[in-house]
């Protein structure tokens, strides 16, 4: 934020970024009409992502005014287990009634997470002790999964502004030089979440049935 789009433009990513959207002459050759951002589902990925945002609001505003930027969300766990281990058989019946023409039945039922509760239904679901893994960043999705997540049930979130907003304030505000302000905003409206251990969600799922 407050850098000229000359400077910007010796970082090869965004050079070559505003080149591939072909936008350095406005929107009318925009290449494609969704922009989606996909970034690791952790604090560095949303860095990251709120630096492309903010690359878009100060030198493209129109690209985002007008509903072309989107956020790929990823899981963040994935939460399978071998079918016959799985006790619940209509959980086995809808998944294999979700499966296209030409897929075939898996060994495994594999559930991927985007939330806690999403894990925690999923454990209950595919119990008993399902395997879990913890997705730390795209790199570690292989392509065979990452296809479930761009496919026709790809989870995209608009980027959008409010009519009233002022994107030179919320720039100002959010990226700029005022840090202690901003310090204070965070530690005011900080939310934490906390990963329960498995155990104690296992002994959880079997009080509750």
């Amino acid at each position: 934020f407050g850098l000229t789009k000359k400077v910007c433009y010796e970082n090869e990513e965004f050079n070559l970024l505003q080149a591939a959207l072909n936008i350095e002459d406005g929107l009318d050759n925009l290449r494609y009409n969704k922009v989606i951002v996909a970034t690791d589902a952790d604090v560095d990925g949303m860095h990251i992502r709120l630096l492309l945002i903010t690359f878009f609001l100060q030198f493209y505003p129109e690209l985002i005014k007008k509903g072309h930027v989107y956020v790929l969300q990823t899981p963040l766990f994935r939460v399978r287990n071998k079918r016959s281990k799985i006790k619940n058989k209509q959980v086995v019946k809808d998944a294999d009634a979700r499966l296209g023409a030409k897929e075939k039945k898996n060994d495994f039922i594999t559930r991927y997470c985007y939330t806690e509760e999403e894990r925690l239904n999923a454990i209950r679901d595919l119990g008993p002790e399902p395997e879990i893994t913890r997705f730390k960043g795209l790199g570690e999705i292989s392509p065979d999964e990452f296809v479930h997540f761009i496919g026709p049930d790809m989870r995209l979130e608009q980027v959008t502004l409010h009519k009233n907003d002022q994107v030179q304030k919320l720039l100002e505000y959010y990226m700029g030089k005022n840090t202690m302000e901003r310090q204070n905003f965070i530690i005011d409206n900080l939310v934490i979440e906390e990963d329960l251990p498995q155990d104690e969600e296992m002994a959880e799922d079997r009080k509750q049935a």
